[in-house]
């Protein structure tokens, strides 16, 4: 197949940038999505007269390519089994858990792997159609691991990235899956394959080896045909001026005033805002806060715990019950903690727009980011941002990507109850110098490494 679409970029993504709106009129239409990505490639896009390719987010539901904000974007269309196979199965189901050190029990089922195959080719048919001769496409994630062998075969003239947004397993992990060949030989379809971090990308070219028995010295493989496929890591950012400047506006100062005010004025405002998922260690963190307050180390007239879960993969059973874990330990904490209008925790399960998570930050003392395992951590990046006065304190996980990076939080084991209890205390108790000093250099370093800066030494290193 030789180029017949105009894209000289491309990107190919699970999902579009975009999100459908239905009026009050009835009519549908489409509303960007928040999100780094979009941000950082939009610029790049419409330079290279790009096209981006992903899923609408509605099943069975065909939609011709059209324009949003002069961004050209195509859709795939997925069915209700695809969505339940692909998506919430193999994606979800298998990959997501395994990926993240099986935090949760990952399922393998030949049906769901089928589906993955034919949506994976279904994208990269597309992508193929789209990109011009010669053409750059970026392909995100675990979803489409499959698309840079797959689209390789179709059109061997474009130069092909492939980036993961999630961490990527040792052996001892990977080696369970009945198809990681097929993943591996999959991804080796792209020139460059970029990970959060260096560990990913070494578990990578260590799989490839022993499995493949390809040649590979530091970050890149031989393949027999004489090409090379590198592998490294490109660690993912925010467009943090962005988030710096939606701080400072008087709307969100006044919306972070009212926040503390509607929590009684607490001295300190513990915050935690994590999609409801597993990995996030949301009931770990709950529960180290519970039982400061329990011992006496705290108390609800000196801090507050705001929890926002944001709503994630309701119709799967492990988030139906992990919701309702959450808030049964919600509910006995504020019973037996909590006095007339003064709750300990105030748990938040809803999704907020980029101006209320700015007021939340800027509300906050202590920001607990906690995963179990997390391939960045942005929500950790998005708080370093928003705190322009150099105080607030950070408590993160080593386990997350952003702890390689932000060096003076507060770094814990989220495993550890006790080890954060005296985490969460020290960055409690922390004094303004203390504090200003550890935030200064988070924010130099989010600064000069932001999103735009990630995308460019991609692309750069791609081409």
């Amino acid at each position: 197949m030789s180029g017949t679409g105009s894209a000289d970029l491309v990107i190919v993504a699970n999902r579009l940038p975009v999100d459908s709106v239905t009026e009050a009129d009835g009519s549908q239409t489409w509303r960007r999505s928040p999100g780094g990505l979009v941000t950082a490639l939009e610029p790049v896009m419409r330079e290279a007269d790009g096209a981006w390719i992903g899923w609408t987010g509605v099943p069975d539901v065909e939609v011709a390519p059209f324009d949003n904000e002069g961004l050209s974007l195509v859709p795939i269309r997925l069915s209700s089994s695809e969505v339940e196979e692909f998506y919430e199965g193999f994606s979800n189901g298998t990959l997501w858990p395994l990926y993240h050190d099986a935090v949760a029990k990952p399922e393998f089922h030949r049906e769901w792997w089928e589906s993955y195959e034919l949506v994976n080719e279904r994208f990269a048919e597309r992508a193929a159609e789209v990109a011009a001769t010669g053409a750059t496409v970026w392909v995100q994630d675990y979803q489409l691991q499959l698309v840079p062998a797959m689209l390789r075969r179709l059109r061997p003239d474009l130069r092909i990235g492939f980036y993961l947004h999630i961490p990527f397993p040792p052996g001892e992990l990977f080696n369970q899956l009945p198809w990681r060949r097929q993943i591996l030989e999959g991804l080796l379809g792209a020139d460059l394959v970029g990970f959060q971090l260096p560990g990913g990308a070494s578990n990578f070219i260590r799989l490839v080896r022993a499995r493949i028995g390809h040649r590979a010295n530091r970050d890149r493989i031989h393949l027999p045909e004489g090409r090379e496929v590198r592998a490294t890591a490109y660690p993912i950012s925010i467009d943090a001026r962005a988030f710096e400047a939606l701080a400072r506006t008087p709307a969100v100062a006044a919306r972070a005033a009212e926040i503390r005010d509607q929590l009684g004025n607490p001295r300190k405002v513990f915050l935690g805002i994590d999609r409801l998922d597993y990995t996030k260690g949301i009931y770990a963190r709950l529960r180290a806060f519970g039982e400061l307050l329990r011992d006496d180390h705290l108390d609800v007239e000196d801090a507050v715990f705001v929890q926002v879960a944001t709503p994630s993969r309701e119709r799967v059973e492990q988030y139906r019950i992990l919701r309702d874990e959450i808030e049964r330990l919600v509910g006995r904490i504020n019973g037996d903690e909590g006095r007339i209008g003064r709750v300990a925790i105030s748990y938040l399960h809803s999704s907020y727009p980029r101006e209320e998570m700015a007021a939340l930050y800027r509300a906050a003392d202590v920001m607990v980011v906690t995963p179990y395992r997390d391939g960045m951590n942005l929500v950790a990046k998005e708080y370093v941002a928003c705190r322009f006065d150099n105080d607030g304190a950070l408590v993160l996980s080593e386990f997350a990507g952003a702890a390689e990076e932000l060096r003076q939080a507060w770094l814990v084991n989220p495993y550890d109850i006790n080890g954060m209890k005296a985490a969460l205390m020290h960055a409690f108790a922390a004094d303004p110098r203390t504090r200003a000093r550890r935030m200064r250099a988070m924010r130099r370093q989010i600064m000069e490494h932001d999103v735009a800066r990630w995308a460019a030494d991609f692309l750069a290193d791609l081409r």
